[in-house]
Formats: C-alpha cells, sequence, structure tokens
C-alpha cells in the first residue's frame, strides 16, 4: 500500500512539474499540447487516487471537474462580434512589449501570427465562460489546438478568415473600411499586423524583438511599407451560432 502511495505520488509530482514547464514553453504545437494534457490528466487521476477514501476531498474534486467540463459542453449560442472584438483588442494591447519569439504564443514569446491566436483565443474563452456560451469555449479549444501561420490565416485555414477587399500597404491605404481586430497579412504570408483603430497597428516585430503598437502613417518601420491583404476573422464578421 505504502508503495503505491509513493507511486502515485512521483507521479503526480512528475506531471505537475512537466505540465508546469510546458505551460511556461512559448511554443504552440500539437506534440507539447498533447504532452500537458497528459501531464493534466494524470495529475488529476494521482490527486484522485490519494485522497479517494476521503469523502469530503474526493467530492470536491469531482466538483472542480465537472465546473471545468461543463463550460465546453454547454448548447451553442450566438456570439455578439462587438463584445467579443472589444475582449480581442483588448487583450492585443496588454500584449504590447511582450518578447519575439519565433513560434511563440504566450506572454512568455509570441510572434506575429501567435500574437493575434493568442489575443483572440483568450477573448474567445472569457467570451464563453462569461455567457456560458458552448460554441465560444469550443472554439477556444479549436484555436489552441490547431496552430496557423500567417500564411495560413490567409488562405483562410478552418475558415477562421475572411477575406476583406481593401489591399496596398498599411502606409498609404485607406481605413475607413477596417474595424478594429482586422489583419493585414503581406503578399508573401511572412507577417501579420492587426489593426487597433485610429490608425494605429501592433505587431510582433522581429527586427524590434518584440511586440510594439505603431502608427501606420507616421512611424517608420519596414511591415508599413510592404504590400498587404486584409482580412477579418469569421468570428466578428457576423453573428455565429
Amino acid at each position: 500500500m505504502k508503495l503505491n502511495r509513493l507511486i502515485v505520488k512521483v507521479v503526480t509530482m512528475l506531471c505537475v512539474c512537466g505540465g508546469s514547464a510546458l505551460s511556461l514553453y512559448p511554443i504552440n504545437r500539437k506534440f507539447y499540447n498533447l504532452i500537458f494534457i497528459c501531464c493534466l490528466i494524470g495529475f488529476g487521476l494521482g490527486l484522485l487516487i490519494l485522497v479517494w477514501k476521503r469523502k469530503y476531498c474526493r467530492f470536491a474534486i469531482m466538483l472542480v471537474f465537472v465546473l471545468v467540463v461543463i463550460p465546453f459542453i454547454l448548447p451553442s449560442k450566438s456570439i455578439d462580434p462587438s463584445i467579443l472584438r472589444e475582449g480581442y483588442v483588448d487583450r492585443l494591447i496588454n500584449l504590447n512589449g511582450t518578447k519575439y519569439v519565433w513560434g511563440g504564443e504566450n506572454r512568455w514569446g509570441i510572434d506575429c501570427s501567435g500574437l493575434p491566436r493568442k489575443a483572440f483565443r483568450d477573448a474567445l474563452l472569457a467570451y464563453g465562460l462569461k455567457n456560458l456560451n458552448g460554441a465560444a469555449t469550443r472554439s477556444f479549444v479549436e484555436n489552441w489546438w490547431y496552430d496557423a501561420s500567417a500564411k495560413a490565416l490567409g488562405q483562410g485555414y478552418r475558415n477562421y478568415t475572411v477575406v476583406l477587399e481593401l489591399k496596398g500597404t498599411v502606409k498609404e491605404m485607406d481605413y475607413s473600411s477596417l474595424l478594429p481586430g482586422d489583419l493585414a497579412i503581406t503578399e508573401g504570408g511572412i507577417h501579420v499586423l492587426v489593426y487597433l483603430g485610429k490608425s494605429e497597428w501592433i505587431q510582433a516585430a522581429p527586427e524590434i524583438g518584440k511586440v510594439a503598437i505603431m502608427n501606420g502613417r507616421e512611424d517608420k518601420n519596414r511591415w508599413l511599407t510592404v504590400p498587404v491583404n486584409t482580412y477579418r476573422w469569421s468570428l466578428l464578421n457576423k453573428k455565429s451560432g
């Protein structure tokens, strides 16, 4: 019995350490996401085995599990794009100054396509939990699991984005038809900027080494002068069920 408890404790400790390390690792890839899920499951099972004979602890753990699962199995509701957009833009701005890391997608390091994905994903989760909206929480999980480069977003990967008609350069294009949160992706698909409104854009710029907010008309930056196509997240384009 003591040996079994020791094994459970060791496995649980390894899962906690592994899961914690992966949560700090900025790169979003299915391999790391899968390991992270396994660590969480292992930790949960280990903890459940340890306290199974303690009625109140067992009840508390099962209650937490139910509360975590419920938001992701709730029925779908329509998503208000204006509210979702507001949360998305707020999260973009909060990522200002984050260190640039190629392939990164969290506050420990982020790249150009990781920036809009991270902000949009977090906005979806917050919206889903606040409104008990299963469509939003499931979209959060999908966005977390499937990595999408700037090029993929420009190609309508998984119908995440819709094409806008505006083309040109950020420096010279007319912003009147853009909404905060819209994407400007270079024609080669190697970089993406996000419109914040009032002529301001945010990007994770490798040459700067961090996320930065710039004035599209006044500031000097090479990504403001290269040809781009514009896109909008599909869930921000219209009411979605």
